[in-house]
């Protein structure tokens, strides 16, 4: 076949002029092939050694591939002979692009002008010339609505008559119906199938963010998607808005016909996920460097806020966070919802529903929605919607907790939560009680949102992979965020929390690390927090406290003294389990429910960078009266000293290896010892222990164990049942002290965080496009690729 013959040719390393069309047109002039062949057919090796002994070939072989694409555009390829050339121009620069990428002697290439290919159309004038990137990027954008390639065509009549692609509005081309377009074409899947192809080059295109080391500097912005998503791609509008809809409309199941994938092949899936990644590419934005995107506007005619400030040059950013109609967010919440919830719908045949691949990118597409469009996350948590975005973030996080190749989807979760927590409304939407049986390898438990998501959070903590120990601080911030607002926690879930206390103020965890007693901290603020503002229903948490007092007794009378200190940290050597597993009672798991499995020895993975401490995630925010939250300011005037809670916590270690800011932070009262290591003195275990917020429990104890001990002694009582039913119908009316103002800390963008994003999304969008392998075995410098 003619493809053979193409590379042969490609190996030609002796120079080849510009104007010898006879040999370039070979290269697009095959029918029959596909991207897979195409990547066959044209090996790394062969790329390279064009790139370094016959440069000027590689540098032709892109700009005639680029020259054919906008003359497609141009022309509106009307031809099955012009589609074809379109589509092998666009596989052969999805190939030959990240070995572009890879060199930094050739990174600037596309982005130098071409002669003869100027702006101003016939104007030959070199001052005019556009870039080669840039008119590859209007091409695709153009060919992207281009009737009867990728989009319906609205003429009924002859090729003479057809749109000319330059005076259609291809605003009333939207693929699909939703957000700002009611009406929804007809399928079509080689529609499906073009726009597939060349999403993928455009993805290709944007990736040049996987070839550069991942930097503390957000202002290096992707140039690619900078472009793309300005005022000059005039198709910006209708092209993110059929991304977004096309995403949230689809639905696997189809038309509810079990098998039904089996039978016929899904076009519109690829299509999917393809959207759903260039989707978020375009959204990478580091929202902490700018004003926020998010406006407040009155609501007008337009799908879009049309209200000042105008927001990011991210046209795509500036949409997004401009969406504002309810039934709008409805439809994305609906479409997010369900496709998260896709892998959890067990029917009873195996099998016979589409299982998706793509939660990952949906999660990070959900967390840029809630971050750029602060309606959107109200919209979110009015209801009790949100928990179907929840318990699918829960059996993610609980099934993935023992994979560490699955590092990045514990954290996006985590992470969600941890923005949704610091709403009022996300903690009371969790006293819904919890009724669907998604089969999870957790105990069985009668109860609450609430108490679903303690569970989970303790067999994370207990039985996950040893690297989602960073994460720790994060879960228990979410639990202290929510905990005023439970209103009566299970049995199980009191108990799980006190077998966290329990293992966290075991005198070497506390001992072994400088940050170690800020768990111990958030856990007794969740306990202070149910006593003092949920102690009605909260019969159950209030047993286990009495129940588990000695450990409460323990804190309090911590040893502070440097021959105690030394003996706590020597029964760390002996006990090298992190928390033991032992004396938390777990039960039976839930029927149908597998155990969370390690990754698969030789499973692929990509390195992620640190996120910052929970102190730089979060700022405190305080509750008043009224449920209104304010801001308090960073106490950053005076150096607080380490174990001070109040120092929000944890000395975060700083995002990237290269982060050079002098260490300030390094506490004075930790003495460090001469080989850098840090140890434990007197001084620095008094200066946190003084702080432990203890008063509430031990009023609690004072007056409630008494009582409860004079009713067994009466009774000869061995039966819990009837010790909680006097605790329900206790009360510490005037007895505790006076309760404390309600603390939030609330997720806050920051540098480090948009880092993050960016490598974890890539490092998804590299593993997932297998088929072809874009981007592998080129060297790609954003994280390592890794195997288990």
């Amino acid at each position: 076949n003619g493809g053979s013959s193409s590379v042969t040719m490609f190996v030609s390393l002796q120079p080849v002029e510009a104007t010898d069309d006879a040999f370039w047109d070979q290269f697009w002039a095959d029918t029959a092939t596909s991207v897979q062949d195409v990547f066959a057919l044209v090996p790394a090796a062969e790329i390279r050694a064009v790139r370094e002994e016959s440069p000027s070939n590689l540098a032709t072989l892109c700009y005639k591939a680029v020259e054919k694409l906008v003359q497609g555009a141009e022309s509106g390829c009307h031809t099955e002979k012009e589609r074809q050339i379109v589509l092998n121009c666009c596989r052969l620069l999805t190939r030959i692009l990240p070995y572009i990428f890879e060199d930094p002697d050739w990174r600037g290439f596309f982005w130098s002008t071409v002669p003869g290919a100027g702006r101003g159309g016939g104007d030959e004038d070199d001052e005019n010339a556009r870039p080669l990137a840039e008119s590859l990027l209007l091409a695709v954008a153009d060919l992207l609505f281009c009737p009867d390639f990728t989009v319906q065509s609205h003429r009924r009549s002859t090729v003479d008559t057809a749109e000319d692609i330059h005076s259609i509005d291809s605003c009333e081309y939207i693929w699909e119906a939703g957000v700002g377009f009611a009406h929804s074409p007809q399928p079509n899947y080689i529609h499906d199938l073009n726009r597939t192809e060349l999403l993928k080059l455009l993805l290709t295109c944007f990736s040049e963010a996987m070839y550069l080391p991942p930097s503390s500097d957000s202002s290096n912005a992707n140039p690619w998607v900078q472009f793309f998503c300005s005022t000059e791609n005039r198709h910006a509008l209708p092209l993110f808005t059929s991304l977004l809809n096309v995403v949230c409309a689809y639905d696997p199941v189809g038309y509810g016909i079990p098998y039904n994938h089996l039978l016929f092949s899904d076009y519109r899936e690829p299509l999917v996920e393809e959207a759903a990644q260039v989707l978020i590419v375009t959204l990478d934005y580091d929202s902490s460097t700018s004003s926020s995107p998010t406006v407040d506007g009155t609501t007008t005619g337009t799908a879009m806020d049309d209200v000042d400030p105008p927001g990011p040059d991210n046209l795509f950013v500036n949409y997004l966070s401009r969406i504002h109609r309810e039934e709008d967010f409805q439809f994305i919440l609906k479409g997010v919802a369900r496709l998260l919830s896709n892998p959890l719908v067990q029917t009873y045949l195996p099998n016979s529903a589409k299982k998706i691949q793509f939660h990952q990118e949906l999660l990070v597409l959900f967390w840029k929605l809630c971050d750029f469009n602060k309606k959107f996350l109200f919209f979110v948590l009015k209801s009790s919607d949100v928990l179907d975005i929840l318990v699918p973030i829960l059996y993610f996080l609980n099934d993935a907790r023992a994979d560490q190749s699955r590092v990045g989807l514990m954290h996006i979760g985590v992470f969600i939560l941890l923005l949704l927590s610091g709403e009022r409304n996300f903690g009371v939407r969790l006293n819904k009680p919890y009724s669907v049986r998604v089969p999870m390898d957790i105990p069985v438990f009668t109860g609450t949102h609430a108490d679903l998501l303690i569970i989970v959070f303790h067999k994370i903590i207990t039985s996950g992979h040893q690297r989602l120990q960073p994460l720790f601080d994060c879960l228990l911030t979410i639990v202290v965020n929510v905990s005023p607002y439970l209103k009566s926690l299970s049995m199980v879930a009191a108990n799980k929390l006190l077998h966290l206390l329990e293992a966290f103020s075991t005198t070497w965890f506390l001992f072994s690390a400088v940050q170690n007693h800020h768990l111990v901290f958030f856990l007794l603020e969740v306990f202070n927090n149910i006593i003092q503002y949920q102690f009605d229903g909260n019969s159950n948490l209030v047993y286990a406290v009495i129940r588990k007092r000695n450990v409460f007794h323990q804190l309090a009378n911590l040893p502070t003294d440097s021959q105690s200190i030394q003996k706590g940290l020597q029964r760390k050597k002996k006990t090298p389990e992190p928390i033991s597993r032992t004396n938390s009672q777990d039960g039976v798991s839930m029927e149908g429910s597998r155990p969370a499995a390690p990754a698969e020895p030789g499973t692929l993975k990509t390195s992620l960078v640190a996120t910052p401490g929970i102190d730089k995630l979060t700022e405190k925010s305080q509750v008043s009266e009224d449920g209104t939250m304010r801001s308090l300011e960073p106490e950053s005037s005076q150096p607080s000293p380490e174990g001070n809670p109040s120092s929000a916590v944890g000395d975060g270690e700083p995002w990237s290896r290269e982060a050079s800011h002098p260490r300030r932070d390094r506490r004075r009262l930790s003495s460090a010892s001469s080989s850098g290591q840090w140890t434990p003195t007197p001084d620095w275990v008094m200066s946190w222990k003084s702080k432990l917020p203890l008063q509430t429990i031990m009023r609690l104890l004072q007056v409630l164990v008494p009582q409860v001990e004079k009713i067994c002694i009466d009774k000869g009582l061995t039966d819990e049942s009837e010790i909680l039913k006097f605790l329900q119908h206790g009360t510490l009316v005037g007895l505790l002290p006076v309760p404390h103002p309600i603390l939030i800390r609330k997720y806050q963008a920051n540098s480090g965080t948009a880092m993050w994003f960016r490598t974890y999304m890539w490092g998804v969008i590299y593993l997932r496009n297998v088929d072809p392998p874009i981007w592998y075995d080129t060297d790609v410098k954003l994280f390592e690729i890794q195997r288990v």
